[in-house]
């Protein structure tokens, strides 16, 4: 070994010990899972099975701990009496936590994020109201009526393919327009592929370079690609009636052509993401439950009655009838929300008898916080009718209920997805196509 060699080996051991240990955080700050390895810290134990390792940490820590992976620090806040704190406080920050991902995810620069997003934001939340909402709904039923039939009386594969079959080139039709939307099957199988390893390696992609990612980077291209012909097909009709516009089209009116593509990547994928999983889910989990199919399947029955299961058509009122599908999602959603929220703390936050400095992300698992027996009484229970005591109607959830964030930067989207799951499972259950091997696992 050289002496250059040797120096910079010294050098990077001096620089990654400075990173993870260099720190020193508040007196007051909460325990520390620092881990062995420089920089690294405890992140290849964390990442092998995040929920259990958080589920050890706060049975040894208590209920706020920091765990040091990546050179970055993760607080974990589990009480939900201080979950209030974490989506309200003026001391912590939604766009700084993100920022990183975004721009590693969908190649947004940090000036153009932080510049836009605001606006971006609201755009979404304005466009995904109840009264637009409703305007989508016919639309919504005829796609998934037309790809529905594709799969045809009897087939064979896994539960979660199906699904993605109908909901991806549906969900992108609504949102992005049908003219987006792929529109034969060789197009659709190509999308479903790029999509999905997109979806897959998103995590990783957020935290490490496209370089230690090639298949997921590639993917990532297409799809970038793939975008930038909707935008330009949405610029080209961009001064069509307000009500025709689509979401693409409304985002084009504030974003820079360069960047279109990249918010319309983003789009999707919080879109379909989250919808995918927790479709599978729901329908597995009615499946699984003869009691909840049975209910489900009255009320069904009794709402559409003689309809045509080739070309259902369901209605707003019509969901009011068939408010058992939507306790079901929920209790879907409250048993497999994936992930973690995440804000960054900008000044230093008071939780419990700890100060957060600045600098510390803070973590919220909507997995754990869904387990608090306090609020979820048998939280591990499949008990659809405990959502009967929320005003789903006026888009109240139960105490304890975070799936959707809060304060203002809570989910945008929350109502079309919620609309979009009901329409979808309660199509999907009427139509009884009949698998010959259904994998629900």
């Amino acid at each position: 070994m050289d002496w250059i060699t040797l120096i910079l080996i010294v050098s990077l051991v001096i620089i990654s010990f400075h990173l993870l240990f260099g720190k020193r955080s508040h007196p007051n700050a909460p325990p520390c899972i620092r881990g062995w390895i420089p920089w690294f810290g405890a992140a290849f134990e964390f990442g092998k099975a995040p929920l259990h390792f958080i589920q050890q940490a706060r049975a040894k820590y208590g209920p706020v701990f920091t765990v040091a992976a990546a050179g970055k620090r993760l607080t974990f806040v589990t009480l939900n009496e201080d979950f209030r704190a974490f989506f309200t406080s003026k001391d912590v920050d939604f766009e700084q936590a993100v920022q990183e991902a975004v721009h590693n995810t969908a190649s947004i620069s940090k000036d153009c994020f932080f510049k836009t997003h605001p606006t971006c934001a609201t755009i979404i939340k304005g466009q995904l109201t109840p009264g637009n909402t409703a305007i989508l709904s016919p639309h919504l039923c005829e796609e998934f009526n037309d790809h529905l039939e594709n799969l045809g009386s009897e087939g064979s594969g896994q539960l979660n393919e199906l699904i993605k079959s109908v909901m991806y080139p549906s969900v992108m039709s609504n949102l992005l327009g049908r003219d987006n939307s792929p529109n034969n099957a060789l197009t659709r199988q190509e999308f479903l592929k790029k999509f999905t390893t997109f979806d897959e390696g998103f995590e990783y992609g957020s935290q490490l370079p496209d370089l230690f990612l090639k298949e997921w980077a590639n993917s990532k291209q297409w799809l970038l690609s793939l975008l930038r012909n909707m935008a330009l097909n949405a610029q080209k009709t961009l001064n069509s009636e307000n009500d025709g516009k689509t979401l693409l089209q409304h985002l084009a009116t504030v974003l820079s052509e360069q960047y279109l593509p990249n918010y319309g990547l983003l789009l999707l994928w919080a879109s379909l993401a989250n919808a995918i999983p927790i479709t599978f889910w729901a329908i597995a989990f009615i499946l699984a439950n003869p009691e909840a199919y049975k209910i489900a399947m009255d009320q069904i029955n009794a709402t559409l009655k003689d309809q045509d299961k080739k070309k259902t058509k369901v209605t707003l009122d019509d969901l009011q009838h068939m408010p058992y599908v939507k306790w079901c999602i929920m209790e879907a959603i409250r048993l497999r929300a994936p992930g973690a929220i995440t804000r960054k703390v900008v000044r230093p936050l008071k939780l419990q008898n700890y100060i957060i400095p600045p600098g510390d992300m803070l973590m919220l698992s909507p997995y754990w916080a869904h387990r608090n027996p306090k609020y979820f009484p048998d939280p591990e229970d499949f008990k659809p009718e405990r959502w009967e005591k929320a005003d789903l109607e006026k888009n109240v959830h139960l105490e304890g209920f975070v799936a959707f964030g809060g304060g203002k930067n809570q989910c945008p989207g929350r109502l079309e997805k919620l609309l979009c799951l009901h329409k979808i499972i309660i199509m999907h259950t009427r139509k009884s196509v009949t698998f010959n091997k259904l994998a629900c696992s």
